[in-house]
């Protein structure tokens, strides 16, 4: 996972969930710990960042494990670039 992929994953979940970005990093937690991420903002996070990254998502990549945390998902995103 790189920082450049961490810094736009950021930005899209920023955008998505109307958070500031400057709160946001790797570290910062989301399936559980966001409110403003349910299951209605999952579905429009993932178009969002499929949108901006130019992949699909394979639906078995889509798990509460890969929405741990920011770098969990810049992880993944890296995976699949």
């Amino acid at each position: 996972m790189t920082d450049t992929t961490v810094g736009r994953v950021s930005e899209v979940v920023a955008h998505v969930l109307e958070l500031d970005v400057r709160t946001l990093d790797a570290d910062t937690r989301l399936f559980g710990a966001l409110p403003e991420l349910d299951s209605l903002a999952v579905l429009e996070l993932i178009a969002a960042l499929e949108d901006r990254f130019g992949f699909v998502f394979d639906p078995d990549d889509v798990s509460g494990d890969a929405f741990e945390s920011i770098g969990t998902l810049a992880a993944l995103v890296d995976s699949r670039l």
